[in-house]
C-alpha cells in the first residue's frame, strides 16, 4: 500500500516554464448531463487542446445511472444491466456514474507538464486524496488497485472502501477521461457490476455521505478546485 502525501506545497504536475501558465478552465454543468454528449465535447476539446486553440479544461458534471466499461473490462464482470452500459474507451473495467457522483473530466496537455502516464495517475489520486483532506478524511492509493480508498475499521479488520474511481484515456499527450468521487449516489447501484474488477468481500464502495459526511455538490468543487492547484498548479 502506498499512501499519497497530501501536504502538497508544490505543484507536482504543473506546466512546464516554456509552456507558460494559461489558467485551466473550469466548466460546471447543473442536473444530468447524458453521457454521449460529455463523450462528445470531451472528443472537441481534446483536440483543439492538442491543436493549441483551447485552454486545457476540466468539466464537472454528473450523469444518469449508466454504466462505463474500459478497455480492460470483463463481460463476466456486467451481473445486472439495470442501466445504459457504454464502451468509454478509456483504461480501467466496468464503472458507474449516476447523480449524487462528482464526475471530473480531466483535459490536460501532458506535452506542457509530464509525459508519463502512471504519474499522471498518481497525480490525480494525490488531487483526489488532497480533496477528502478538506473534510478530515484520510484517503490513499494502493499501486494493485487504481483508485482511492478509505478503511472501514466499522466492519471489520482489513476493510477498505473505493470512494473515488480513476479511469484515463491519451490522445497526442492530451488527456481526458478522469475521475469520478462518490459524494452521495446511490450505493445500491453499484451491485449491478464488479466494480473496477474488484470483488472480494472485503473492498467495497463508499461515498462521502456514507462515511457521515453530509457536503453538498458545490462544497466538494470548491475542495476540488483547491487541492487541484496544489498538484497541477495555479491553473484552477
Amino acid at each position: 500500500m502506498v499512501m499519497v502525501n497530501t501536504e502538497l506545497t508544490l505543484p507536482i504536475f504543473g506546466r512546464s516554464k516554456e509552456a507558460g501558465n494559461a489558467a485551466v478552465e473550469w466548466i460546471v454543468r447543473d442536473g444530468l448531463t447524458s453521457y454521449p454528449d460529455a463523450l462528445r465535447f470531451m472528443e472537441d476539446r481534446v483536440a483543439a487542446i492538442a491543436e493549441g486553440t483551447a485552454r486545457e479544461a476540466v468539466l464537472l458534471i454528473e450523469h444518469p445511472p449508466l454504466y462505463t466499461s474500459g478497455t480492460s473490462a470483463k463481460p463476466g464482470d456486467l451481473l445486472d444491466a439495470r442501466f445504459p452500459v457504454f464502451e468509454a474507451g478509456r483504461g480501467g473495467q466496468f464503472t458507474y456514474h449516476g447523480p449524487g457522483q462528482r464526475v471530473a473530466y480531466v483535459m490536460l496537455d501532458l506535452k506542457a507538464r509530464k509525459q508519463d502516464v502512471r504519474a499522471f495517475v498518481g497525480a490525480l489520486e494525490a488531487w483526489i486524496i488532497g480533496t477528502l483532506d478538506a473534510f478530515n478524511l484520510t484517503g490513499f492509493a494502493d499501486p494493485a488497485r487504481v483508485g482511492v480508498w478509505v478503511k472501514r475499521p466499522d466492519k471489520g479488520t482489513g476493510y477498505e472502501d473505493k470512494v473515488a474511481a480513476i479511469g484515463i484515456r491519451l490522445r497526442k499527450w492530451v488527456s481526458f477521461h478522469g475521475i469520478s468521487l462518490n459524494v452521495e449516489p446511490d450505493l445500491t447501484h453499484f451491485s449491478g457490476i464488479v466494480p473496477c474488477g474488484i470483488g472480494e468481500e472485503k473492498f467495497g464502495v463508499t461515498s462521502l455521505v456514507d462515511l457521515g459526511l453530509p457536503v453538498t455538490m458545490p462544497e466538494v468543487d470548491d475542495a476540488l478546485k483547491r487541492a487541484f492547484a496544489s498538484v497541477f498548479g495555479d491553473g484552477a
